[in-house]
């Protein structure tokens, strides 16, 4: 059985069963403000890969991460799975916290994480990547693949075009990122396909403090605005 993002952007599909889609399309984006709406105040969106075990450091730094979040007054929001995810929603739970997972469905099955407070499983993945920047005040990035990358790029273009403000994405990992960087400097600010004022919208850092200390003075001038 096809999975229903498949449905949707197969080239062949019947556009006679649009409107169908459009209806499962508006439930679940519905279901998911119906979910979130009035549930927690200030939140975090932390992404990253599903691979390290318990037993990765990676993995203790998430859990980590997670708690001090917490302990700063802020929801934090997953994408639900294993791996990094589940170390932040551990961290945030221990601590306290308020610990939300947002899934998707996958051809490959990938269950929720047990350390979750409030939880949904997605069919779309653009329903769900507009719940991260719709609840979340800023994104923190941690090690990770294809996955990972597309939800740091969707939300430095929604900056870059002035569709959000004042919404930080710092990217936690510094020997992880730093090849990334110097891509981005070399490819797209010396031809001049972005500007210097583009690369100031990354953050990169190996200090948790530094990082959660960055989001708490963008989550005032978001108030302020």
């Amino acid at each position: 059985m096809k999975m229903t993002d498949e449905e949707l952007l197969a080239a062949l599909a019947d556009p006679a069963e649009d409107p169908a889609r459009m209806e499962r399309i508006a439930t679940e984006i519905g279901a998911g403000f119906h979910l979130l709406s009035g549930r927690f105040g200030k939140a975090v969106a932390v992404f990253g890969s599903a691979r390290p075990g318990p037993d990765d450091p990676r993995y203790a730094a998430a859990r980590i991460l997670g708690s001090r979040l917490a302990a700063a007054g802020f929801a934090v929001i997953t994408g639900g799975g294993p791996g990094l995810m589940e170390a932040t929603n551990r961290g945030t739970v221990e601590a306290g916290g308020t610990s939300v997972g947002l899934g998707i469905e996958l051809p490959h099955e990938q269950s929720l994480n047990p350390y979750l407070d409030v939880s949904m499983t997605f069919r779309y993945f653009f329903a769900r990547k507009l719940m991260f920047i719709r609840y979340a005040s800023a994104f923190i990035v941690l090690p990770g693949g294809f996955g990972t990358l597309d939800e740091l790029f969707e939300a430095r273009t929604l900056v870059q075009t002035g569709k959000i403000h004042e919404f930080p994405v710092v990217l936690v990992g510094a020997e992880h990122w730093s090849g990334l960087m110097v891509w981005i400097r070399d490819r797209l600010q010396s031809p001049g396909f972005i500007t210097p004022e583009d690369i100031g919208l990354l953050r990169v850092t190996d200090d948790i403090d530094e990082a959660i200390e960055l989001i708490q003075r963008c989550h005032l001038r978001q108030r302020a605005l």
